[in-house]
């Protein structure tokens, strides 16, 4: 007979005793990454398109070395399935695009294309309908080197640059991602550059008949149409007009340039800026096309393995978003904020403030800057995310941060939509016809407002005392709104519905409304409902256009955690929220930190797809601190 032993008399066992466990490994972890200047940052991994544009870019630039084509050739190569296709994020469906690009990286790399790697690649996109079924971005880079034609490319004329902020389809009614990306794009559409590489994509090509127009007057029609249109104007087109509009979108590229020789932080704007300075004629040792190159070495990722040096490229970095999260979860972790690593941080985030206006004050021109960006250097795009979350960190750490504070709940107020919502980056930016464009097949090119960042926002505000603001109350509204038919909301920045849910149900709770509301209640009972068998939340990316996937998925830390922050927001102490800590606990690694190869953040929603290798750090900490916290 076995026979428990009891505690000696006077003495409790403490039952959350492995959840404080767990987390002061996960602080210890978390403080052992911290850069000696202050900041934290994780690797942002997406997939091989970064690696094979890149290859491409500099095949046409002529500098695409021997030793960073094997190193990114043999990083392409290790994420190829069984099926011979690429994902665009990990255990996702293959992606015919992305397996194309490859294809055609690895043949510059010298891959046979009869070997067999190659022959499933190919013989993948050909069943999916070939290159003719790519999106546009991935037909653009092919007719760069005569692979595909440029008559067989949507056209976006340069005189776009020319329309006034208040005129259809002007570069300031997209998203800034956008903007940045289009405005160099058009240039090299008109200049239509061909530098041939030794082979050629027979084996990528489909065969297939192009749709036939259809009848009747649609949207899209019409702008198939106005495509139309616009290539009869592209080979006669206004002498005077197109310079003028070749010269001031040049002009507008080099102005928007980065400190660090980026554009916006991001990797499509940064290469297709670097492309249109070059067929301009800019030569490749002008300083901004150096300064770009040079950047780009800073986005690049080198990894010793068995088989060798492995080559990656971030599509951005992301020092500031991770280094506000940092600080909260530290906070949550009950550290104090006069320890050095806080005021490290403290420090660091403070220097980051953006005081100068950028594109948003062409909505906002009597707004006073006051913001922080995503990256190590993005004078001209501060997001209202970023900052909403650096303020929430940055009053953890005392009174010394109330200045900076104070600028950043002034520009997001103002930054606030019509609607009560808050964007990302721009006000208002929600005008739906730039979507039409055939041009546009390639997800998100504006930037409404979205749950998540609304949320963060409203949590931000309240907990800086402005819960009764009307902007507040508006953003609450919207929120409320907003809510899902099951309960849940969706999530424009991470995966998906757990991430938009995790973020709204603490920031109604912080600006006041009740835990009893049926807001609230709803919202408890989806992420009930959702839990996995095995304690843990996840949600598969597929959910963006498979409703079925919604909240549905292999378990994972981030997800774990957002749905934790919501359910103890809720004032949850139930068993759902103890079995999802204790799925923390049980599978946290000896070094404190969790295994997360799922990838839960969002660029571009349907399309692309991020794993931010810090969020499996830092929102655990925040889950466990305030679960304990709470107990």
């Amino acid at each position: 007979m076995t026979t428990t032993a009891k505690p000696a008399p006077g003495r409790r066992t403490d039952p959350d005793g492995p959840v404080a466990e767990a987390l002061d490994r996960a602080v210890r972890n978390l403080l052992d990454r911290q850069d000696p200047a202050g900041w934290w940052k994780g690797e942002l991994e997406t997939n091989v398109t970064m690696d094979a544009e890149d290859l491409l870019l500099r095949e046409f630039l002529g500098i695409r070395g021997e030793q960073e084509t094997a190193e990114a050739a043999r990083w392409i190569r290790s994420k190829q399935r069984a099926d011979g296709s690429w994902a665009t994020f990990h255990d996702g469906p293959p992606d015919l695009s992305t397996t194309a690009e490859a294809w055609v990286a690895l043949r510059l790399a010298g891959d046979d294309p009869a070997a067999p790697h190659m022959a499933r690649a190919a013989e993948f996109v050909r069943r999916g309908g070939g290159v003719e079924a790519s999106r546009v971005f991935t037909r653009i880079w092919f007719s760069l080197f005569g692979l595909w034609s440029w008559d067989e490319v949507p056209v976006m004329p340069p005189e776009l640059i020319l329309l006034p902020s208040w005129a259809p389809l002007n570069i300031y009614n997209w998203g800034c991602w956008a903007r940045q990306t289009i405005v160099p794009l058009t240039l090299v559409q008109t200049a239509r550059p061909v530098r041939p590489v030794p082979f050629g994509i027979d084996e990528l090509r489909g065969h297939g008949t192009p749709p036939a127009h259809r009848p009747g007057l649609d949207w899209q029609t019409a702008f198939e149409w106005l495509d139309r249109g616009l290539r009869v104007y592209s080979r006669r087109p206004v002498g005077w007009l197109r310079r003028r509009a070749t010269v001031k979108a040049a002009n507008w590229i080099l102005a928007h340039q980065e400190a660090d020789g980026s554009w916006g932080g991001i990797q499509p704007p940064w290469v297709y800026s670097i492309l249109a300075l070059h067929v301009l004629g800019h030569p490749l040792d002008h300083p901004a096309i150096q300064a770009g190159l040079a950047g780009l070495d800073g986005f690049t990722i080198r990894e010793e393995t068995p088989d060798g040096v492995l080559r990656r490229i971030e599509a951005c970095q992301s020092p500031v978003w991770d280094t506000a999260l940092a600080v909260t979860a530290l906070a949550d972790a009950g550290r104090p904020g006069d320890e050095p690593a806080l005021h490290r941080a403290a420090d660091w985030l403070l220097a980051q403030e953006i005081t100068v206006p950028g594109d948003w004050s062409v909505r906002r021109p009597e707004l006073l800057p006051g913001g922080w960006p995503f990256e190590f250097a993005n004078a001209g795009y501060p997001d209202v995310d970023d900052t909403a979350e650096v303020v929430l960190a940055l009053r953890r750490l005392g009174e010394g941060t109330a200045a900076a504070r104070r600028r950043g709940i002034d520009w997001v107020i103002g930054m606030q939509s019509a609607d009560g919502g808050w964007g990302a980056f721009d006000a208002d930016n929600d005008k739906a016809l730039a979507t039409k464009l055939p041009f546009c097949d390639f997800g998100a090119v504006i930037d409404p407002p979205s749950a998540d960042v609304t949320a963060h926002v409203v949590e931000m505000l309240a907990a800086e005392g402005l819960a009764e603001h009307p902007a507040t109350r508006r953003g609450i509204r919207w929120l409320r709104d907003a809510q899902e038919a099951d309960g849940s909301w969706f999530g424009r920045w991470g995966a998906n519905y757990v991430y938009g849910t995790g973020a709204v149900v603490p920031a109604l709770r912080a600006a006041g409304v009740a835990a009893d509301d049926p807001a609230v209640r709803n919202a408890v009972r989806w992420l009930t409902d959702v839990q996995n068998p095995d304690g843990g939340w996840g949600e598969d990316l597929r959910s963006y256009r498979e409703p079925e996937w919604s909240g549905r998925g292999t378990s994972t830390a981030s997800q774990t955690a957002w749905a934790l922050l919501a359910l103890l927001a809720a004032g949850e102490r139930s068993a759902v929220t103890r079995r999802g800590v204790r799925w923390l606990v049980e599978t946290q690694r000896p070094d404190g930190s969790w295994d997360e190869p799922q990838f839960t953040g969002t660029g571009f929603p349907g399309d692309f797809y991020i794993n931010y290798h810090l969020y499996r750090a830092v929102f655990p900490i925040s889950a466990l601190g305030r679960y304990l916290e709470r107990a």
